[in-house]
């Protein structure tokens, strides 16, 4: 049986050389290297960059001046501030105080209804008096006030950083209400 086996036979060795690569082959190779390492350094110093600029909320002084008490009418609500600073100014007899324009809601900005004599949640429907307190609508308390004095120069100083609430009984603190 070994005679009807056939012999393997011996695999013949390649007759073909294999060339090096050329100038112009090594040197395409090189170029793209060179631009691959070159746009993963920018890649990663953009992503290191990102972190050298943090995400900043600029929002304006907490602190700002108001004009004179006397720049303000008495029993009217003053909305000169509204937009930028968000207070209202409500000039009484007795003096003056400053409120949040921020429902206590939902976080919406009442306007100012003069003919009815009200401030007027548009998001909801809840309605506050002239003095904050929430009579109507969804709204939990009544509106915030911000901390009220004067200046060395006599002007109306608003820190907002400083709120009372009154159902806490802070309206009562004598840094709400300014008396003039």
């Amino acid at each position: 049986m070994a005679d009807s086996q056939s012999q393997p036979t011996a695999i013949k060795p390649l007759t073909e050389e294999v060339s090096a690569p050329g100038r112009r082959k090594f040197l395409s190779w090189f170029a793209l290297a060179w631009a691959s390492f070159a746009a993963a350094t920018l890649g990663a110093f953009s992503l290191v960059g990102r972190f050298m600029f943090p995400n900043v909320l600029f929002e304006p002084k907490s602190t700002f001046k108001a004009g004179y008490p006397d720049d303000y009418e008495v029993g009217m609500v003053d909305s000169r501030w509204k937009e930028k600073y968000g207070v209202w100014f409500v000039r009484v007899a007795e003096g003056m105080y400053a409120l949040s324009t921020v429902c206590t809601h939902l976080g919406c900005t009442p306007n100012w209804l003069e003919t009815e004599d009200k401030f007027k949640c548009p998001c909801h429907g809840s309605g506050f008096y002239k003095s904050g307190i929430n009579f109507e609508g969804p709204a939990p308390r009544p509106l915030e006030r911000f901390k009220i004095g004067l200046a060395d120069d006599g002007q109306i100083l608003i820190d907002k950083s400083i709120k009372f609430q009154q159902e806490k009984g802070e309206w009562n603190n004598p840094e709400s209400f300014l008396t003039v």
